[in-house]
Order: structure tokens, then C-alpha cells, then sequence
């Protein structure tokens, strides 16, 4: 059974950071490509990053470039979104997904399997 496990948010203050964990389990880090969405209220959900299992190539909203960085541990099967200069617009609930659309360090969409949400609150 396909399990992720989100844990890492908090609330914190505008400059601040976080550091996402999503633990997987039922799948190798290898066989999916998995990321990060976020969806704030009364907004859509967008994807912020993800790493391809093709190519490990990486994709990252413009809102989150040369803030955030996304890795992985295959040897823990855990993929990381470590969050600097955080911004009140930060604030949403940020869900861990796999088996998305992943391409080309551009695109990123999909999502097969989800896990819970964990609430990134950015205080100004």
C-alpha cells in the first residue's frame, strides 16, 4: 500500500524557515516522481516542486525559485522541501504527492497519490 507522510509545518515568521519531510512508504523513490503542492484558502492548488524519477530533473514555481530546494533520501525513502525567507503568501496547507507529472524541470501536474496536508502559517 502507497503511503506518504507529511510532517514539518508550523508557524513561523516572515524570513523565517521550515523543512517539509514526506516519508513514503509502499513504493521506491525510484518509481515515482513525487512533490510538493499547496493549496491556501479561497485558492487554487499549486504545484511548488517536484523531482522527476526519468531524469531527476527538478521543477519549481516562480513564486518559490531560489527559495525553495526539494531532495531526496533514497536511503530513507523521504523527500525534503526546505523552505527559506518564507513569505505571509507561503501560507497554505502543503501536501505531498507521487506518480505525478513531473517533465523537463517545467511542468508539474497530476498526482496519483496524496498524503495529508501539513499547515505552513507565515506570520508577517
Amino acid at each position: 500500500e502507497v503511503q506518504l507522510q507529511a510532517s514539518g509545518g508550523g508557524l513561523v515568521q516572515a524570513g523565517g524557515s521550515l523543512r517539509l519531510s514526506c516519508a513514503a512508504s509502499g513504493f521506491s523513490l525510484d518509481d515515482y516522481s513525487i512533490g510538493w503542492f499547496r493549496q491556501a484558502p479561497g485558492k487554487e492548488r499549486e504545484g511548488v516542486s517536484c523531482i522527476s524519477s526519468a531524469d531527476g530533473r527538478i521543477y519549481y514555481a516562480d513564486s518559490v525559485k531560489g527559495r525553495f530546494t526539494i531532495s531526496s533520501d533514497n536511503a530513507k525513502n523521504t523527500v525534503y522541501l526546505q523552505m527559506n525567507s518564507l513569505k505571509p503568501e507561503d501560507t497554505a496547507v502543503y501536501y505531498c504527492a507521487a506518480d505525478l507529472i513531473c517533465l523537463f524541470g517545467t511542468v508539474m501536474g497530476g498526482g496519483h497519490y496524496w498524503g495529508e496536508g501539513t499547515q505552513v502559517t507565515v506570520s508577517s
